[in-house]
């Protein structure tokens, strides 16, 4: 007995790391990557939808609960109906708890008061079912793309970034004039459908905290052996590895005088803003050096990350580099010898039937699981 409790408990540990994992790529494929002063809220809301789901379950199939309590090491003293309550007071309170961080995903200045904090820490249970419904979706399809990616040899990388408010446009145009000026010719596109369904429905449903992460609309920049989805919070970048780090270094480049933050703290991102506007200017002149001046004098004062601050050296540094040379802001030239030089570009590229079919059938299998136990539990 002890050696099958041993491979149970190993079994056990090794579905837990596959579950985080996959539900990690959905969460990807969902907001792509959020700032990091995000991040512990996100992870509250995505593994407690799921948690909400199972403790539903456990409740209204008490065989289910059961199967799942064996799974669960119990002392002998706990008495199992006791942690079955404990369920459904936990069904009651997740919702709940998946609401209140829904509203503190919100800048501080605009978190809702009074009434209408009730109101959002009550759209946790709406909330909490449509996120996992949304998440056990693009589970299977973020799996199926795994495979897909190693099957093609593919890497991927990510870009943290903030856009500005009514700035995402500009920042595709800007991206994709980076991408094309490194030599590299891509083609912008609305990402597949199977991306952009689940976050318009869960946008419906989140309130303006959780609808702030997902876009409105999803564009992915599209060239041979790569693609790029452009998240209000993040640039996701896939594709052969030699792209992909061409396609990082020209976006980092022209990240510095776009449309977007590439840092998270108010204090960094006002000093982002003063970079902007030295950008913004032609020239090198006396009131550019002077600019400069200042935000040097910033850095030198202001408290934040060392990470952070290391990236507003880099775009300070950036931006007198392409004022002196006088090329637009992260620039470079596209004929250099050796420079690589991509097919001619193809459309957008729609998804694989594969990953719907298989996406929609984990979904279709997990409610017809459900749908048969509650038949069976009432038959009875």
């Amino acid at each position: 007995m002890a050696i099958f409790a041993t491979i149970f408990g190993a079994l056990g540990r090794f579905a837990g790391k596959l579950l985080t994992a996959v539900l990690g790529w959905a969460s990807t494929l969902l907001f792509g990557r959020v700032p990091q002063d995000k991040q512990v809220l996100l992870l509250l809301m995505t593994f407690g939808s799921v948690v909400w789901v199972v403790l539903v379950v456990g409740v209204i199939v008490p065989e289910a609960g059961t199967l799942l309590l064996g799974f669960v090491p119990i002392p002998d003293f706990v008495d199992e109906n006791l942690v079955r309550l404990g369920m459904l007071i936990g069904a009651l309170v997740v919702p709940l708890l998946i609401g209140l961080a829904a509203t503190l995903i919100q800048p501080a200045g605009k978190r809702p008061k009074g009434l209408d904090l009730v109101k959002g820490i009550l759209r946790g249970y709406p909330l909490a079912f449509v996120l996992a419904l949304v998440l056990v979706f693009l589970a299977g399809v973020a799996t199926v793309r795994k495979i897909r990616a190693l099957l093609k040899r593919w890497k991927d990388a990510h870009v943290p970034v903030v856009v500005r408010e009514g700035g995402y446009e500009r920042m595709v145009r800007d991206l994709e004039e980076a991408i094309d000026d490194g030599g590299i010719d891509v083609t912008p596109g609305s990402a597949p459908p199977i991306l952009i369904l689940p976050a318009q429905i869960l946008a419906t449903v989140a309130g303006s905290g959780v609808r702030s992460l997902v876009p409105d609309r999803l564009v992915q920049l599209t060239g041979p052996d790569l693609e790029i989805q452009l998240y209000p919070s993040d640039v996701a970048i896939a594709g052969k590895e030699v792209l992909v780090n061409r396609a990082r270094a020209a976006l980092a480049s022209r990240l510095a005088s776009t449309s977007a933050f590439m840092t998270t703290s108010a204090e960094a991102q006002a000093l982002e803003e003063e970079i902007q506007a030295v950008a913004d200017r032609e020239r090198l002149d006396e009131h550019a050096q002077a600019a400069l001046a200042a935000v040097d004098g910033h850095l030198s004062t202001i408290e934040i990350q060392y990470e952070e601050w290391e990236v507003l050296y880099r775009q300070r540094l950036q931006v007198e580099r392409d004022l002196l040379t006088g090329r637009k802001p992260g620039a470079g030239p596209t004929d250099q010898p050796g420079s690589y030089q991509a097919p001619q570009p193809v459309p957008g590229q729609t998804p694989a039937p594969i990953d719907s079919v298989v996406a929609a059938g984990i979904v279709g299998l997990l409610v017809l699981d459900v749908l048969l136990a509650l038949w069976e539990r009432f038959r009875r």
